[in-house]
């Protein structure tokens, strides 16, 4: 057969086919195309959504969106147990002018008009109107909703509102010393300040959102660009252990003493002593966080219950006595014989009332305030023992408080040779300690022994539901629960025979113990002249005290003792804490009410540790 029958017509011509190859190529190119397109639609309209919904919004939204709302901080009342905001955010309105945006025919018209609106000078407004240079010039701040409202409805070219969030604080008299402030930081970003507001400022603050897009090299976003959208993480709330009616009170009596002894400034504590919870907290002079801009010594915003530390004088003396009654050194009534004066290492140390009371217990030493028998005490005790215990009761280190700048006080002086240091340690004097560690220490002395950590935070509330709950801490069992008998019925007896006298309540066995302190010079050794602190630290009811309270006066001016200043108040804001928490009556109430607080004028004389 020729080679012509084998020959077969091809069905598809080279050049068909190769049609068909470019038509395939034409539809997968397409393919590609429309899949990129499908993609493309599916991020804009599904992934990135929300991201380009905040760049159709104005500035007020995207900034709602980035910027986190503040934490809340609360009280509680402790019966029904409501929680009542001491500090909260809320919507502030700045009125604004972008000058380039205004027709100079307008102008005046324009900025009268806002002027009327907002009370400004109309000269002012029309220089802010006419500013050149710039497209944001502030009008005002915090301006009445009713104002913006009304702006908006004029609709005038070139005049903004923006809506910011600013810190309110709605409870008047609550203590700005311990909620601390909110202002403005060198990126223009809310920080806390001082008080709860700066130590707690990582949980209140939240986390802060952006919004990043892709750009040209002439800094225009790029419609096809990639978008990363990060929201903001709203902060958390914080509940205080602080109970509202009993900070108002506090807050009322100590802000009250201070301007009737003419003081230069007091403090008060109050604690639950089976916790350490702190129920109240205040001091005054103090600041409203709210205005804080007005204040013009800045010292007023450190907190004096935890930032500045003294010498507690004869407060600390029930610490020595513990010791000596724990170590069984000694007892109740236990004897030794008052000569008046010690003379150690070359100095002489004497009683306050530069007395010789001969014969006297340990009871009498409390009661009389006498320095000589805390000498004896912590003679018995011996050095290294006596400043094992004072380091046990909290004493030169700092409590752990959710509150900053907080000081540790100072008994370095015990580790220092010779045996002046420890004499005159054990009534208070050459060492310091803070407000807060002395509420603590005597907390324990009535708790059964038990050293408590303070905490001022009793639960944080994240944005998700979750609930952080402080639970109390056992810092250390420094003297046993028979000791803390002891010591707490030597306690009533100081306040029942001693100089606590004016401490009382009646119906009730409060213990506690007078201080006045005398204030080293600063600018060298001694002391200052004319110049004391009186102090009352106790606690109640005997049997189970609900409460233990620091009461301190710092040079107060019209009365000259602890006993007529710090003890006063320590028993009036008892009755009020007694009542409060519907405490019955331990005995029949003979006495009647404490009147109210002695307005004798008595010099007043530095004349070494006093009662």
């Amino acid at each position: 057969m020729g080679y012509g029958a084998h020959y077969r017509k091809p069905l598809v011509s080279r050049g068909e086919s190769f049609q068909e190859t470019r038509w395939w190529l034409l539809f997968g190119i397409l393919g590609i195309a429309g899949l990129a397109l499908l993609a493309r639609f599916l991020q804009l309209q599904v992934f990135d959504y929300h991201a380009l919904s905040l760049l159709a919004w104005d500035q007020h939204e995207v900034r709602s969106a980035l910027v986190p709302t503040r934490g809340t901080i609360f009280v509680r009342d402790s019966f029904d147990q409501s929680l009542y905001p001491v500090a909260k955010d809320r919507d502030a309105w700045t009125v604004f002018a972008d000058p380039r945006e205004m027709k100079d025919v307008d102008r005046m018209t324009i900025s009268t008009g806002v002027a009327q609106l907002l009370g400004l000078d109309a000269a002012e407004a029309l220089t802010k109107c006419s500013a050149t240079g710039t497209a944001y010039v502030v009008l005002a701040k915090d301006a009445p909703y009713s104002v913006v409202e009304q702006i908006r409805i004029n609709g005038w070219k070139g005049i903004g509102v923006n809506k910011d969030s600013i810190r309110f604080y709605p409870e008047a008299g609550m203590g700005g010393q311990l909620l601390g402030f909110v202002s403005a930081s060198d990126k223009n970003e809310r920080v806390g300040k001082y008080g709860v507001e700066g130590f707690q400022n990582t949980t209140l603050a939240g986390e802060a959102g952006s919004l990043i897009t892709e750009k040209d090299a002439a800094g225009r976003r790029l419609t096809v660009g990639t978008i990363d959208l990060k929201e903001a993480k709203n902060g958390s709330d914080v509940i205080l252990t602080i109970d509202r009616q009993i900070q108002t009170e506090a807050c009322k009596r100590i802000e009250e003493a201070v301007a009737h002894f003419k003081a230069r400034n007091g403090t008060i504590i109050i604690m639950d002593p089976d916790t350490g919870a702190v129920l109240a907290m205040c001091s005054s002079p103090d600041f409203k966080p709210g205005q804080v801009g007005e204040v013009r010594d800045l010292s007023v915003l450190n907190n004096p219950a935890t930032f500045y530390q003294f010498e507690p004088g004869s407060s600390f003396k029930p610490i020595t006595m513990a010791a000596g009654l724990e170590t069984g050194k000694v007892t109740s009534r236990t004897t030794y014989v008052d000569t008046g004066a010690e003379t150690i290492d070359g100095f002489t140390i004497r009683n306050a009332d530069h007395k010789a009371h001969g014969l006297q217990t340990m009871e009498e030493v409390l009661n009389l305030s006498l320095n000589t028998g805390s000498i004896f005490v912590e003679r018995l005790l011996g050095a290294s023992v006596f400043r094992d215990f004072v380091a046990g009761f909290g004493f030169g280190v700092r409590t752990g408080i959710e509150l900053p700048t907080e000081a540790k006080g100072d008994i370095t002086p015990l580790l220092q040779k010779g045996k002046i240091f420890g004499a005159t340690a054990s009534f208070g004097q050459g060492i310091s300690v803070t407000p807060i560690q002395l509420t603590a220490a005597y907390a324990a002395l009535g708790n059964g022994g038990r050293l408590m950590k303070p905490y001022v935070i009793d639960e944080t509330r994240s944005p998700d539901g979750t609930i952080h709950k402080t639970k109390p801490q056992l810092v250390n069992q420094v003297i046993s629960s028979r000791t803390s008998r002891l010591i707490s019925g030597m306690l009533v007896d100081v306040v029942e025979r001693g100089h606590g006298k004016r401490a009382a309540v009646p119906g009730y066995y409060v213990g506690g113990k007078t201080g006045t302190a005398q204030i080293p010079n600063p600018r060298g050794g001694g002391y200052l002249p004319d110049a004391t602190i009186g102090t009352f630290v106790g606690f109640a009811p005997i049997d189970h005290p609900r409460f233990s309270m620091l009461i301190k006066i710092e040079r107060p001016t019209t009365v000259e003792f602890a006993e007529s200043s710090a003890a006063p108040v320590f028993g009036q804001m008892a009755a009020f804490l007694l009542s409060y928490f519907h405490v019955p009556p331990e005995r029949p109430i003979k006495a009647k009410p404490l009147p109210p607080l002695p307005m004798a004028i008595v010099p007043v004389a530095a004349t070494g540790t006093k009662p």
